[in-house]
């Protein structure tokens, strides 16, 4: 901030200088800087070293340079520069032309001086008499013979205010983007696919031109296509979601989070890029770092300018992790029984018209039906009963595997379907469900659960609803023997 008295022409300059000066297309302000001279000098002799401390110490110090200054003469570009009518006007407002940021600004130019450098340069703000902001680049030099007092500082004054206007609005968009970026609530990543690119272009130069058959043959190109892809940076959401303290750690551990089931959704973007599109939407699978598999609607887009090398995509990570649950739940619904968790009578009868149509044959059928249910329910209650069916799932569950499978197919009744098992299949299976019985009675003691169980065996050209007829009568045969204690 500079406040000063003005002395409005120098008599002494020779009179083709004086024209220059003022027709000059810059701003330019001949100063009289002897007074802050004088009080550096009484500063220094004080035992000031540190100049910088000692006016951010006390900025009214930096005030008593300022008003130290005498400004000698403007040219006509100041005039018009700061809004002025004429310099008398001028010079009586100089202290709302120098004022707020430029306080701080003048410490540098004092230090400059105070190194002995010859004058001074930088960038500051001033403002015109108007009020209206200014963006300036100020250049001071102490002209030839002043250089014992400080008596004739030449300051030129160059407008910068459109630049750094421009500058301030692009610094105001880049954070603003990069706010909305922060604080998006889906995953966003910036990625870095030049790698990749390169890896496709250099099998399509080999004259590969069947991709899927190609990723077919060489799924190890898949992983390393993988492997090649770079994050460029990542939002606060997607820290949360995959459980990273920070970007360090997600980057370093980035491999845990990028495997198994992604593979094949990445092998279908891959397809996609190969194609040329570059814009993709897809459903894919990652993990957090925890281990838990999250579920994600992917919106793959290469960012505009780089759609020749893919070096910058982004990639925006809708979570749906909780839908796909809630139709895993549905679709287990479907085909499961809630109590027992077996499958359900609709799945046996899709399974049975499954094998019906191609097999593989033989194929056994067991029915089984739980002794003493209705007594269980009658005597004890129906929660003692539901109790023993959730049993009766646990066996049954642990006496198959794949291919086979065991259904509740009535309120205590059960069905077990056995993809090629022949006669000995079943009789197997029969004496593990009784062992398996065995065992569970002896964990759980209270009500004991047991089966009645009938089996037959179907091969190719038989009708399975027959076969299923057939083990339901042996069915039967066994429960009446249980009952007659046979």
């Amino acid at each position: 901030m500079r406040k000063s008295h003005a002395i409005p022409v120098d008599p002494e300059r020779p009179r083709d200088a004086s024209v220059l000066f003022d027709l000059a297309p810059v701003s330019l302000w001949l100063e009289d800087y002897s007074g802050v001279k004088a009080q550096l000098e009484l500063w220094r002799d004080e035992g000031v070293g540190d100049l910088r401390a000692h006016l951010l110490a006390d900025l009214d110090r930096v005030r008593a340079c300022t008003a130290l200054i005498r400004v000698v003469e403007v040219n006509r570009r100041t005039l018009e520069l700061y809004e002025a009518p004429d310099a008398i006007r001028l010079f009586a407002g100089l202290d709302r032309v120098f004022r707020g940021e430029m306080l701080t600004g003048h410490v540098d130019e004092l230090m400059q001086l105070w190194e002995g450098r010859g004058g001074f340069r930088g960038q500051g703000v001033n403002y015109t008499l108007a009020g209206r902001r200014l963006d300036v680049l100020v250049n001071a030099t102490v002209l030839p013979g002043a250089e014992d007092d400080w008596s004739r500082l030449l300051v030129a004054i160059d407008d910068v205010t459109e630049r750094e206007t421009a500058r301030r609005a692009l610094a105001e968009s880049d954070a603003h983007a990069r706010g909305l970026f922060d604080h998006s609530p889906v995953s966003l990543w910036v990625e870095d696919f030049s790698a990749v690119k390169r890896l496709l272009d250099e099998i399509r130069a080999c004259g590969i031109d069947d991709f899927r058959t190609f990723t077919d043959v060489h799924p190890e190109f898949v992983e390393r296509c993988m492997s090649e892809i770079r994050v460029l940076d990542v939002n606060r959401e997607t820290l949360r979601i995959f459980r990273a303290a920070d970007h360090t750690e997600l980057l370093r551990r980035k491999h845990e989070i990028f495997r198994d089931g992604m593979r094949q959704p990445f092998r279908e973007q891959l397809i996609d890029l190969w194609n040329g599109k570059l814009m993709q939407r897809r459903e894919v699978l990652n993990y957090s770092l925890d281990g838990d598999e999250l579920h994600f609607l992917m919106q793959f887009s290469v960012l505009p300018g780089h759609e020749t090398d893919w070096s910058q995509v982004q990639v925006a990570l809708t979570d749906i992790t909780a839908r796909k649950k809630a139709e895993a739940y549905l679709e287990f619904l479907g085909k499961h029984d809630v109590l027992t968790k077996l499958h359900n009578r609709s799945f046996y009868v899709d399974e049975i018209d499954r094998l019906q149509r191609g097999g593989p044959w033989p194929v056994t059928i067991l029915l089984a039906d739980l002794n003493g249910l209705k007594e269980a329910n009658d005597r004890l209650g129906h929660a003692a009963g539901d109790q023993v069916l959730r049993r009766a799932g646990e066996i049954l569950a642990s006496a198959v595997s794949t291919p086979a499978s065991a259904a509740r197919i009535g309120g205590d009744e059960f069905a077990l379907v056995l993809p090629g098992g022949d006669e000995r299949s079943g009789a197997e299976q029969i004496e593990n469900i009784r062992r398996l019985c065995d065992l569970n009675n002896q964990f759980y003691g209270g009500v004991p659960v047991s089966f009645a169980i009938g089996a037959a065996t179907g091969r190719a050209g038989d009708r399975l609803e027959e076969v299923a007829r057939r083990a339901d009568a042996r069915m039967y045969e066994d429960k009446r023997r249980h009952y007659s204690g046979g």
